[in-house]
């Protein structure tokens, strides 16, 4: 017998009459598109097919849904409150799911970033804050291979708190002869050490949260392509 398991909806249409075909992220399998009956009055299950829902959820391999590639959802229950989002926090949501899917196919499994999801989630309803948005990032540009090395620079030496670095595609930070801090712009600012190592060991402070976003959209721009995120049309300048 199948065993249910933990889940969030990252996004969903509707298919046909009473069926929507579902994007979730699942714990220990990673991404999963299924394909289910919403039903109707008090058997509807459209009140928990939302995001920010914790979900258990139970699949099979019916022939419909697997000639068009999904899977097949026979059992969806709440498994506690939805997450209560609201405002920066609320945004901050909508851009996870969006980025997950976006980036995160069916063949990548990713099967450890459920956790990351959902510790980011809490973490977001206690309060927001930007930082909960670059770890997630950085988990997830860890789990797709595009995050470069947080612990040493292209020479092989530690990352310092007391330098600077620039860093270069595909080889990773290298330091550079200057105390002058300035701001991470198209990759061609320096970064300091001490923002490097806060954000590796996700303590954060709020003066390197400007450099840290910097350097995270510029990761991520490669991956993403020119077709802009809807989720940050939410947030103000200052939000995200």
């Amino acid at each position: 017998m199948a065993t249910m398991k933990r889940g969030y909806v990252l996004h969903h249409r509707q298919f046909r009459e009473s069926s929507v075909i579902v994007n979730l992220l699942v714990e220990g399998v990673g991404r999963v598109d299924a394909i289910t009956r919403v039903g109707s009055g008090k058997r509807s299950i459209k009140s928990i097919l939302q995001p920010f829902q914790p979900l258990i959820i139970q699949f099979s391999a019916k022939s419909e849904a697997r000639n068009l590639g999904l899977k097949n959802i026979t059992q969806i229950e709440s498994a506690a409150p939805a997450m209560p989002l609201s405002g920066n926090s609320l945004y901050s949501g909508f851009y996870l799911n969006e980025i997950l899917v976006r980036l995160l196919s069916v063949d990548h499994q990713a099967e450890g970033l459920f956790l990351d999801y959902h510790r980011a989630l809490l973490a977001l309803a206690k309060q927001f804050c930007s930082s909960h948005l670059r770890y997630f990032e950085m988990a997830l540009l860890l789990e797709l291979g595009a995050l470069p090395s947080l612990a040493y620079d292209t020479q092989g030496d530690s990352l310092d708190n007391r330098c600077h670095y620039r860093f270069i595609a595909e080889s990773g930070f290298i330091p550079v002869a200057t105390t002058q801090e300035s701001p991470f712009s198209h990759g061609k600012g320096c970064l300091s050490g001490a923002m490097l190592l806060a954000l590796a060991s996700q303590n954060l402070q709020p003066e390197q949260f400007n450099q840290a976003k910097g350097l995270m959209r510029y990761l991520l721009t490669p991956l993403l392509g020119n077709k802009p995120l809807l989720s940050r049309q939410l947030f103000s300048n200052k939000a995200d």
